[in-house]
C-alpha cells in the first residue's frame, strides 16, 4: 500500500510541474526553452532557499525527475561543495552533483544520433 500511497504522490507532483508547463505554452508567449530554462532555475532558488527539500523528501521522483530536481540537485551540490571546499566548491559542485545526469543525456544522445535517420525538411 506505501508503495502505491508513493506512486500517486511522485505522480500528482509530476503532473501539476506538466500542466503549469502547459499552461505558461498555451497562455503566455513563452518559448518551450524559456520555459525549461525557467524550470531549471526555478529548481535552483526553491532548493537554495530551503523549500524544495521537504517536497523531494514527500513527492520523490515526481519532485527530483522533473527539470526543477535537476535545478535542485545543482543548488544541493553547490552547498555541499562550498561547505567543504570554501568558494572554489560555488564552481565546482553544480556539476559534481549532476555529472553523472549530464553524461547519460550526451550518452543515449549520441546512441540516438547514431541509430536515427535524420532528414531534410520540406
Amino acid at each position: 500500500m506505501d508503495l502505491l500511497i508513493d506512486c500517486l504522490k511522485a505522480f500528482l507532483v509530476g503532473g501539476l510541474f506538466c500542466a503549469i508547463g502547459q499552461i505558461l505554452i498555451d497562455y503566455t508567449k513563452l518559448t518551450p526553452a524559456r520555459i525549461l530554462v525557467s524550470y531549471v532555475c526555478a529548481g535552483v532558488v526553491l532548493g537554495g532557499i530551503g523549500v524544495y527539500g521537504p517536497l523531494v523528501e514527500w513527492a520523490g521522483a515526481g519532485a527530483t525527475v522533473p527539470l526543477t530536481g535537476f535545478g535542485f540537485a545543482l543548488s544541493k551540490g553547490v552547498k555541499l561543495a562550498v561547505e567543504e571546499k570554501g568558494l572554489l566548491g560555488a564552481l565546482t559542485g553544480g556539476l559534481t552533483a549532476t555529472s553523472a545526469g549530464i553524461a547519460a543525456a550526451i550518452l543515449f544522445g549520441f546512441i540516438i544520433a547514431l541509430i536515427s535517420k535524420p532528414k531534410d525538411k520540406a
